[in-house]
């Protein structure tokens, strides 16, 4: 069914045009007034680079992953991932007259984030900083192409053959989720990265950090739900429809997925000279999260946030090729403790299409 369109309006903010159209009832004008204050904090810094920009306020982004597809430049997990984003900013590199913002308000619902200028403004200025911080690190990182054979995993000789298929099943589980990640962390984070630099030191350090809080709280209380995931896997093995090691698998890709990126949101802080506000946010992750975990999850955090630290601006698709399969290692060294062998490889492509999201 079609929706109704609730509100239309059109804007200037010191020269730029910012239409606005929402199926959304009520909320809309504190999304505008976030908008507003971004595009006027990058204008007084001279970044801005927009005469245009079409804010899209809608319910919920599943027109839009129908509208995208598979096309290129988007975020691990391809389009079907963006309804799980609160705010996306697609854009043309070729082209950066304007852009095209979408804010989907059920995922800012649930996260807290609805009517929380503050949070509001942070995920606002980090999409907009991503075109304005391209440089070549971020260049390189959209030539990169994660290649991941199939994960290996050891099969007890005395399986029965349905054994064996449902190991499969779950194989194939392991599969895209480890992948998924592994893109995220590895060719995707530059990206990430740079534009939480920008976004730092753009006036919005403040706003960043308060929402970087608020995902460190909620990462704090997902740690508590997963005693519940623990007790359905320990369940599953007494009941002999999982085994052992594949319940330990699931576990470990699971804290993986869901904690390690954190790395993303605190290495921007130490790397524009914000050390304080980094530990800040660690300290969740250090007292509430990681003892309740297994230890390679904090230690390949530490070395993720490390690495993400040296990322510099100016690496060539090869210098970044290196440092990616860097991330790669510690990835696949955390899944090799528990019989996974995801046999990683970096490729790359010289041509590129510049439309991102």
């Amino acid at each position: 069914m079609t929706r109704l369109v609730k509100h239309f309006d059109l804007h200037q903010v010191l020269g730029t045009e910012l239409r606005v159209v929402s199926d959304v009832e009520d909320g809309v004008l504190d999304v505008i007034q976030a908008e507003d204050a971004v595009v006027r904090g990058y204008m007084a810094l001279g970044l801005w680079r927009h005469t245009w920009v079409d804010l899209f306020v809608l319910q919920d982004l599943q027109s839009l992953a129908g509208q995208l597809g598979e096309a290129s430049g988007l975020p691990p997990g391809g389009s079907q991932a963006l309804d799980m984003r609160p705010v996306v900013n697609a854009y043309d590199l070729a082209d950066l007259s304007g852009c095209h913002v979408f804010v989907n308000q059920k995922v800012m619902l649930r996260e807290g984030y609805w009517g929380d200028p503050a949070a509001t403004r942070a995920l606002l200025a980090h999409e907009h900083s991503h075109p304005l911080s391209e440089n070549q690190t971020t260049r390189a990182s959209r030539a990169l192409r994660l290649k991941m054979a199939r994960l290996e995993t050891s099969v007890p000789a005395s399986a029965t053959s349905a054994g064996a298929e449902r190991q499969s099943v779950i194989e194939s589980r392991l599969v895209a989720l480890v992948a998924v990640l592994a893109e995220k962390l590895c060719c995707y984070a530059p990206r990430e990265i740079f534009a939480n630099d920008l976004t730092i030191t753009s006036g919005f350090a403040d706003d960043l950090h308060y929402l970087d809080r608020n995902v460190m709280a909620a990462a704090a209380r997902g740690v508590l739900a997963r005693v519940d995931l623990v007790k359905h896997l320990e369940g599953e093995v007494d009941q002999g429809r999982l085994p052992a090691d594949e319940a330990a698998r699931l576990l470990l890709v699971g804290d993986l997925k869901g904690y390690v990126d954190l790395a993303l949101e605190t290495a921007p802080f130490y790397r524009m000279g914000r050390a304080d506000e980094a530990r800040q946010l660690e300290t969740v992750l250090f007292e509430n999260i990681f003892p309740r975990l297994e230890p390679q999850i904090e230690e390949v955090y530490r070395e993720l946030r490390s690495l993400y630290v040296e990322l510099t601006p100016d690496l060539s698709v090869a210098a970044l090729t290196s440092w990616g399969e860097r991330v790669l290692e510690l990835l696949a060294g955390a899944l090799r403790e528990q019989g996974m062998e995801p046999g990683f490889s970096l490729d790359y492509s010289d041509e590129g299409k510049d439309e991102h999201a």
